[in-house]
């Protein structure tokens, strides 16, 4: 049943927006993404949706456009006419942002102000109000100040990505501020699942173990192994996303679990749950160190769980338990063909 509502995703076919969009299609809204025109297709994370049997897929609807590109989000804007915005898309590997400052700066912090224009000249064109969502990022915390972080807590960004958030954080709470809309800022500490990409830490280290116990690598290379992070699940974050945007009036909340364990511990337990020792397969390779380390975050949610009722209902154990079941499953349909013969790609374990 439709709810009357309509929602834009920018950043719809990466692990957050798919989860979103599964959560808002639930709740009856008709859903739009924004891809970029490529080559080869990449919605593997949301293909599923235009096959469930209760028929979302009719209800999701893909356009072509580019957080780069303002004209696009005008004319995507205008055509959807949504109620709510989520802006999702970004560059968001932080070690890439090193390699790729300029580009990062242009997707995360330009596209998040090209986007709000677009918002703000839709809304003064029609008179419509539309509620925004601006995902911000606990490493705007960088090199913190105080322990645990809050949204009170002043920033300290400490790579390209961090630097470029802050810009589009404070570019959003400006717009609602000068412009009187209605925009939010989510605050979000690590936040995984299997549909995380595996150039990040948590998926380089459950799909090495995956492959390794099915005898497909023999080693994964990681670089700071006591940074701490606060880690849960992105399914249990994007519900945090909606409710903000359900409020009467918009505000800014960090999403997090309010606990702490490093590279090392949670390598240790992805390990743990296929009965390997971590210390046979993990090498230190000094490239996946960053220029400027980040060595600990940990999430403060007392204001969302006590304004929003929102707080993370997964484990620790549990993402990690769900991520290597993932992951063991996705290596044995591996084994299985190169077993039959086929090709697999290489992989040493190097992967950024």
């Amino acid at each position: 049943m439709s709810s009357g509502k309509r929602a834009l995703i920018t950043g719809i076919t990466g692990q957050d927006g798919s989860y979103l969009a599964e959560l808002l299609l639930d709740k009856g809204y008709e859903v739009h993404g924004i891809i970029r025109r490529s080559a080869s297709f990449n919605t593997d994370r949301i293909d599923h949706i235009y096959q469930d049997p209760h028929d979302k897929g009719a209800r999701l609807f893909l356009h072509y456009g580019d957080l780069n590109d303002g004209a696009s989000l005008s004319a995507i804007i205008r055509s959807c006419k949504p109620t709510e915005v989520y802006n999702l898309g970004a560059q968001s590997h932080v070690r890439v942002s090193f390699d790729n400052p300029v580009y990062t700066a242009d997707t995360v912090a330009m596209g998040a102000l090209k986007l709000l224009e677009a918002v703000r000249d839709y809304q003064n064109h029609s008179g419509y109000q539309i509620r925004y969502y601006q995902a911000s990022s606990s490493e705007m915390f960088g090199d913190v100040r105080e322990v645990p972080q809050t949204e009170m807590t002043p920033f300290y960004p400490r790579s390209p990505y961090g630097c470029a958030k802050v810009c589009a954080h404070w570019m959003t709470i400006n717009y609602r501020e000068s412009y009187d809309m209605y925009a939010c800022c989510g605050i979000l500490f690590n936040h995984e699942s299997p549909r995380r990409g595996e150039t990040f830490v948590t998926r380089k280290i459950t799909r090495a173990v995956g492959r390794i116990k099915h005898g497909l690598q023999e080693k994964v290379y990681l670089g700071n192994l006591e940074a701490q992070r606060d880690w849960g699940f992105a399914g249990d974050y994007v519900e945090g996303m909606w409710k903000m945007l359900q409020q009467e009036k918009p505000d800014d909340y960090v999403l997090a679990t309010g606990k702490m364990i490093s590279v090392r511990t949670y390598a240790e337990l992805a390990f743990a749950e296929v009965g390997l020792d971590p210390d046979d397969f993990i090498e230190i390779d000094p490239r996946y160190y960053r220029p400027a380390e980040v060595e600990q975050l940990l999430g403060d949610c007392t204001k969302a769980k006590e304004q929003l009722g929102w707080e993370a209902t997964t484990s620790l154990e549990e993402l990690v338990k769900m991520m290597v079941e993932h992951d063991m499953e996705l290596a044995a349909r591996e084994k299985t063909l190169r077993d039959a013969g086929h090709e697999l790609p290489a992989n040493t374990g190097h992967d950024q």
